[in-house]
């Protein structure tokens, strides 16, 4: 830590149904490892236990307060735990709860969460204020952006729209009064929904993110023609990154799988991409076990190769980079690629000139469908291939 005072930094994230909380909370994730912090994932308490069968339909109203009370109990146990890891980390420590403590308190009557809070000898300043660092509510899609709303994409949600506005609200309103309450509203693209919320996380730590989640960022891509010495590079970060495209039923959606680590320890992501939406992209990432990972490799799509990587990424004149260098096994067409990604507001020699010098760069492919990686990963050759994105 170089003589800095260890970080460890406590969120929650919270919000209506489809508010992008699944999505935020990889994309999050992946953002401060890539910073070389030590991320944590408090899962979400109530779908760990509602996935053992219990039915909220079928229980009374004291089994309900009976429920609602173990599940606090269980959900603040199992955030102590992370929070004891996250103290005794070497690094720098993110810690994202799905979900927080004064969420129970929005499916129940203010009475019976009075009960639960007496019981327990619990008060809301140590229990909201105190406990976590900053909360982050995304807002529904349900608010002001009903046509990106949808029940597809969790196997436990049957809101519809009106109640996923109320939900949304109850959600809000339980957390109104910690320090640090952040709401991301549905009043930019979803794109940049998810970079404002990871932009208030970084204002609360101080952490300059220069262009990289401004709202006309674009993200730029260049091909390199060889990785230089080590020695040329500023204090950078590498990763073994793994991809694998599966099968999916649309001739128009792409879904993959990634496994992402470092000294043999891996975080996985499954990626869906969809069609467009009033002309937006939508890509939904959500963080799974090893287990669930093995299960859906099964189903890769034999068409593609997977895609190994080595991704480096360091900060240079204040601009941060992610260099992806392509590793065999491969497609020959893969052999010796060697790609810089950066997002910036900049544009031609301006942003040509904060380009790192030590890289010999030999064009600009952003945009180039022979530089994406779904067709990178093409077992056919392009030419006799009708799989090629444009």
């Amino acid at each position: 830590m170089n003589g800095e005072t260890k970080k460890v930094y406590k969120i929650v994230l919270t919000g209506g149904p489809c508010g992008g909380k699944t999505t935020g909370q990889s994309r999050l994730c992946t953002f401060f490892e890539n910073l070389g912090w030590k991320v944590y994932r408090v899962p979400e308490t109530a779908n760990v236990l509602l996935s053992g069968g219990i039915k909220f339909s079928e229980l009374s109203d004291n089994e309900v307060h009976t429920f609602q009370e173990n599940l606090l109990r269980c959900m603040l146990q199992l955030e102590d735990t992370y929070f004891e890891l996250g103290k005794s980390c070497d690094q720098n420590c993110l810690i994202i709860c799905d979900r927080g403590a004064m969420d129970v308190a929005a499916y129940i009557s203010s009475d019976k969460w009075e009960l639960i809070m007496k019981k327990a000898g619990f008060n809301m300043v140590d229990l909201r204020d105190n406990r976590y660092n900053q909360i982050i509510h995304m807002v529904s899609a349900a608010c002001g952006a009903e046509d990106f709303y949808t029940i597809g994409n969790h196997s436990s949600r049957t809101e519809d729209v009106s109640l996923a506005k109320s939900l949304d609200f109850k959600a809000s309103a339980s957390w109104i009064g910690h320090p640090y309450f952040n709401v991301i509203d549905n009043s930019s693209d979803f794109e940049n929904k998810i970079c404002r919320m990871i932009a208030t996380v970084c204002q609360n730590l101080g952490i300059d993110t220069v262009d990289r989640l401004a709202p006309n960022s674009k993200k730029r891509k260049w091909l390199v023609k060889y990785l230089p010495n080590d020695e040329l590079f500023p204090p950078f970060q590498d990763f073994e990154v793994v991809h694998n495209y599966l099968k999916t039923n649309k001739n128009n959606m792409q879904a993959r799988l990634r496994k992402r680590g470092q000294k043999g320890h891996w975080n996985y992501t499954h990626t869906i991409r969809k069609p467009k939406v009033q002309g937006q992209v939508i890509e939904v990432k959500k963080q799974l076990s090893h287990e669930v990972y093995s299960n859906m490799l099964e189903h890769k799509d034999e068409a593609h190769n997977p895609i190994y990587k080595k991704r480096r990424c360091f900060i240079h004149c204040n601009q941060y980079y992610q260099l992806d260098i392509y590793c065999k096994p491969c497609h020959k067409r893969c052999e010796g690629l060697i790609l810089l990604e950066t997002y910036s507001i900049l544009e031609g020699q301006e942003l040509l000139d904060c380009l790192p010098k030590f890289l010999d760069i030999e064009a600009e492919v952003t945009g180039n469908a022979e530089y994406s990686m779904f067709n990178l990963s093409l077992v056919e050759d392009w030419d006799m291939s009708n799989n090629f994105c444009q």
